[in-house]
């Protein structure tokens, strides 16, 4: 059986491509590395692909606010591309950065990611709630992630909300679990309304998240995991070798399979 085709965006900034094709590779996809300009140019194809990824990181230095930039760059040389790519039985997954060019393509309607409340570079764990039914996120009702942004803070109208949890789009929302507990943090680290920290288009193809999957996809990447590991080991089990992130990415590729 052939390998689910996953392209993995890159250039002028992203720079979580490699760890999000690893962790693709690990849930059992073929994932490609693909710069931006070889899709313009036509060197590579996005139809030939059924997932594309937009990885973490700073594209264009995030000079005009994070992501626009290169939503700008998608919308004037590959929107045609895109709409064809979406048009089909695809998925998509915007990972922090990713997640605030998707939201900069309209993919989502009329909501924003601004600066947090906090109002710097933030770095730390999150708890997560499942709220509504999506393929990347089968099987899963909470899961950990790790954060790493300034702009993450999700901010729509009151009338904007409303339509979200109408149509079913709210995914994730902060919430106070085990790793909050464990380092005494609150739940909500970015001031997002309505604690929200993912959503997806009605489909629940199009997925953005702010926390990144991709540096939780083994057990040791946790923080907690020297606590984990003893617990285990007095309960005289073994140690497991994934963590929670893995599952979205094994998601993601389970659906074409």
């Amino acid at each position: 059986m052939a390998k689910v085709r996953v392209a993995v965006l890159s250039g002028y900034g992203i720079n979580c491509e490699e760890e999000t094709a690893f962790a693709f590779n690990l849930a059992g996809a073929q994932p490609e590395i693909v710069h931006i300009n070889d899709f313009i140019s036509r060197k590579k194809k996005l139809k030939n692909h059924q997932i594309l990824a937009f990885p973490g990181g700073f594209s264009y230095g995030d000079d005009t606010g994070a992501g626009k930039a290169f939503a700008n760059r998608v919308k004037n040389h590959l929107q045609e591309e895109l709409n064809l790519f979406l048009a089909k039985d695809r998925l998509v997954i915007g990972i922090c950065n990713g997640f605030q060019i998707l939201v900069n393509l309209g993919l989502f309607g009329p909501v924003a990611l601004i600066h947090n409340n906090f109002p710097r570079y933030l770095v730390r764990w999150v708890d997560l709630k499942v709220e509504n039914k999506s393929p990347w996120l089968e099987g899963i009702k909470t899961i950990s992630l790790p954060i790493a942004h300034s702009e993450g803070k999700f901010f729509a109208s009151s009338q904007t909300l409303k339509n979200l949890a109408a149509e079913k789009m709210i995914t994730l929302r902060y919430i106070k679990g085990e790793i909050c507990r464990y380092q005494e943090l609150p739940p909500n680290p970015n001031g997002s309304l309505g604690n929200i920290a993912g959503i997806t288009d009605p489909s629940g193809k199009i997925f953005g998240l702010m926390p990144h999957p991709e540096r939780a996809i083994f057990f040791n990447q946790l923080p907690h995991w020297p606590l984990l590991k003893e617990k285990f080991k007095r309960k005289r089990e073994k140690l497991p070798i994934y963590g929670p992130g893995l599952k979205i990415f094994q998601n993601g590729v389970k659906y074409f399979l």
